[in-house]
Formats: C-alpha cells, structure tokens, sequence
C-alpha cells in the first residue's frame, strides 16, 4: 500500500566523503514504519557508492542508536549499584568478563574451525567460574554452585547432542547459518554451532537456578543447624520445585517472544499446526526449550544434594576453602 516518505539533505560526517551533502530519501526505498519521522539534526547511517562513471549515490541504511544505547546502559548500571552496592559492581564486573570471554575465546575459536561444543563447554566453564567467584566470592556457597552447574552443563550437553541427531537438526534452520557460512572463509560445523549455542543459551538460566538453591539449603541450614542431609534435601526441594515451574515458563516465553514475528508469519500462510512444527527454524527454537528445561530439572536436585551434603559436613571440610557464604564472613 502506499506510504508516505521524506527527501532531505544530509552532510557526510565520517567517510570517504565526509564534508560532502547528498540529498536522500527515507520510505521510498525501503519500508518506512509508522511514527518514525526524521527531523534537521537527527544522525543516521548511510551508504555511499560510486558508479562507473564517478557519480557517487546515496542511501539511507539506519538509525544511529549508540547514544540512546548508551543511555540505557547508564541508567542499568546506576540502578544496579543503587539497588545491590558491592555486588552490583562485582555483577557489572562479571558481566564485563562474560562478553570478554565470549568475544575473546569462544567466537574466534569456533571461527578458527575448533570444535563449537568442546569450544562451548569450556568457554562455559571459564565463564561461570570466573563470575560466580567475582560475585560470591572464595565460599563454599560459590565452589558448590560451580561444581553442580557444570554437573548440570554437561548434562545438558548430552541431551542437547541427542535431541540434535534424533530431530534431524542441521543448523541451517535460521538466515544467519547461511550467511555465516558463505562468510566465514572455511567449513563451519554449524550443527555443533548449534549445540554449542543451546549450552550458552541454558548455562545463562543454570548458573542463576543453581547459586539460588545453592543458597536456600546453606541458608535452612543456619537457620537450623540440627537438620540433617535428608531433611536438609526434602525442604530445599520445595523451594527448587517452585523454582523449576516458573523458570521453565520463562524460558518458553523467552523463545517464543524471541521468534514471535516467525510464529505470525506461519500464521499468515495458515500452515497446518504439525507442519509448523516439523519446519526447522521452529523444531530448533522447540529443542532450545525442552533441552534447557530438562537441564533445569537436572540441576535443581544435583545443587540440592551436593549443597546439603556440604552443609551436614561443614565440620570436616578445610579451613582454606573458605566461609559458607561472602555474607557469614562479613559477620
């Protein structure tokens, strides 16, 4: 249908050109949504090519956001120290760490042809190591999570490689696959990418799942120190239970937020519900979220008995493996 548009001038700011003014157009080219108009000042991004014959041509390619980004960032960061102090900072940190392991080690390796899951359990590893010692400190509360959410990692893990190889997934269920593949400069293993895609994707709700159960039995256990291991495991289960059926919801509206405009599209061709289904990029985005609860369920019990077994022996382990919780130190 039709649709208005805009014609303005701009001033090249950066470039080969930069100091040159072209006249552009916004909405004639390219769809222009609603409530978007662009106003003398505004920054934005643009293409610029020569042809042939030295004539330079140029578009429109998007909206410059970093700004707003930046702000948004702030206002995250700020709030975040507000509301935690100490452990905000040392969250921000981890943070920090996370997308430097991520970008630093597990993207260029998996580009450089290493194995995309080996590359994904171990970037895991080094990577909720590094946060859960950042954020909770040498503890015992933080050695029980580590040891439990890697149990949990490579489990999930083994059900992720399962559940690819019965479904018949590929990895090319999604346009970024095909692209990468035609970019990359060298044969991708993008089933394994895939795996390694859904153990990162799981290790981000496993590692929250385990220091919180992590936390409930050390904390029954100061409250009662009388309780034994059993007792300790039955009580904390409650607490994990409740944990597991609001986090696997989450995790289901999280991809299906993720992929709503896919799911509309299928809607719109009127396909049969199981033909859906059996399409790829939804068969993926399926096992995403039943591989990641599965491993939810399996690491609510595995924190639950490994943290009640070191809180009923609290008395015969080290002294140098440190306090309960960074909390019982303090104190």
């Amino acid at each position: 249908g039709p649709q208005p548009y805009q014609v303005f001038r701009v001033e090249l700011l950066s470039g080969e050109y930069v100091g040159s003014v072209f006249t552009i157009d916004y909405g004639l080219r390219q769809i222009r949504p609603q409530g978007t108009r662009l106003e003398a000042g505004d920054r934005i991004m643009v293409t610029a090519t020569a042809s042939p014959d030295g004539e330079v041509q140029v578009y429109f390619a998007d909206f410059v956001r970093t700004g707003a980004i930046g702000w948004w960032a702030a206002a995250f960061a700020v709030l975040i120290v507000v509301v935690s102090r100490g452990k905000g900072l040392r969250a921000l940190a981890g943070m920090a760490v996370s997308l430097l392991l991520i970008l630093g080690f597990i993207l260029p390796q998996i580009l450089a042809g290493a194995d995309p899951v080996l590359i994904g359990i171990v970037g895991s590893f080094a990577l909720l190591t590094a946060t859960f010692y950042l954020i909770h400190g040498w503890t015992l509360k933080s050695h029980t999570a580590v040891v439990a959410t890697l149990g949990a990692l490579l489990i999930t893990g083994a059900l992720a490689s399962l559940s690819v190889t019965s479904v018949r997934l590929t990895g090319y269920g999604s346009e970024e696959a095909l692209f990468l593949t035609q970019l990359a400069g060298r044969e991708l293993n993008v089933r394994g990418l895939l795996l390694a895609g859904i153990l990162v994707g799981a290790l981000g709700v496993l590692d929250d799942l385990t220091i919180n159960q992590v936390s409930a039995v050390f904390e029954l256990r100061r409250a009662n120190p009388g309780l034994s291991l059993a007792s300790l495991y039955r009580r904390a289960m409650v607490i994990g239970q409740d944990h597991i059926a609001a986090t696997v919801n989450t995790l289901l509206l999280a991809y299906v937020g993720a992929s709503l405009p896919l799911l509309l599209l299928f809607s719109v061709f009127q396909e049969p519900a199981l033909a859906i289904v059996n399409r790829e990029v939804i068969a993926e985005e399926i096992v995403r979220t039943l591989v990641g609860s599965l491993g939810l369920m399996a690491a609510v019990p595995l924190a639950t008995v490994l943290a009640s077994a070191v809180a009923a022996n609290r008395h015969r382990l080290a002294a140098w493996l440190g306090p309960d919780t960074a909390e019982a130190e303090v104190v």
